[in-house]
């Protein structure tokens, strides 16, 4: 965990320089036993379902210029001492705030739906981005932004920039507190990325936010979205 962009050619040569006499066929073979892989390419979260309907990409060239403007959301695998944990959040692409975010073991489509709902409950965007896969595509998703009048995007096969806000916290999230951690279990998971998600959304602060909070930057966006209806 304290090096998990290690693939078995890596793993080699640090197990070399601490004086083990091991060669790489070796060493991919344990770590293929072991469940053990770099970071890269990972485990594939998003598969598309032949007969869900894809809809098109729509923020290309798009400014982000406001709160819930666009949200968008993506799976992520979580390694753990045995086997992977699953996580899904929804983040508003202008404050980098996260709205909602949902744990599980298999990557069946209940806990995306649930924390789209829990996301919902909060504010509604104009605009939805997903990627194909078929936990976003499926009519249970889909449906519930539909009824809410709001648009759907979904990435271009292969295009992971098409959701670059999401990877970028993946990426931050990951390195920030998943691998330095090394959680042992589904529980001590969970109770960590707690307290990381009220951490990244209420007192760290980024640079290209001004150094301020995505609480901050959300709660006032969505005050002056109000202000403005009312007016």
């Amino acid at each position: 965990m304290r090096h998990p962009e290690f693939g078995y050619p890596r793993m080699t040569d640090w197990l070399r320089d601490q004086g083990h006499c091991v060669n790489h066929k070796r060493v991919a073979r344990l770590m293929q036993r072991m469940g053990l892989q770099a970071i890269t390419p990972g485990p594939h979260t998003s598969k598309p379902a032949p007969g869900h309907k894809v809809y098109p990409y729509l923020l290309r060239g798009v400014e982000i210029e406001r709160v819930n403007q666009a949200w968008g959301t993506d799976i992520t695998y979580i390694p753990m001492q045995h086997g992977f944990m699953y996580l899904s959040a929804v983040i508003d692409w202008y404050s980098r705030y996260v709205l909602s975010w949902e744990l599980s073991n298999s990557l069946e489509n209940i806990f995306c739906i649930a924390a789209l709902k829990r996301a919902l409950e909060q504010a509604t965007p104009e605009i939805f981005n997903t990627d194909q896969g078929s936990q976003f595509t499926s009519e249970a998703f889909t449906g519930i932004l539909l009824d809410k009048q709001v648009a759907l995007s979904m990435d271009g096969r292969g295009r992971a920039l098409d959701n670059v806000f999401i990877e970028r916290f993946w990426w931050t999230l990951k390195y920030e507190d998943v691998y330095p951690t090394a959680y042992s279990d589904g529980h001590a998971l969970y109770r960590g990325l707690d307290a990381y998600f009220r951490y990244y959304n209420c007192e760290r602060k980024h640079s290209a936010l001004d150094k301020q909070t995505p609480a901050e930057v959300f709660m006032r966006g969505s005050v002056k979205k109000e202000d403005h209806k009312e007016l």
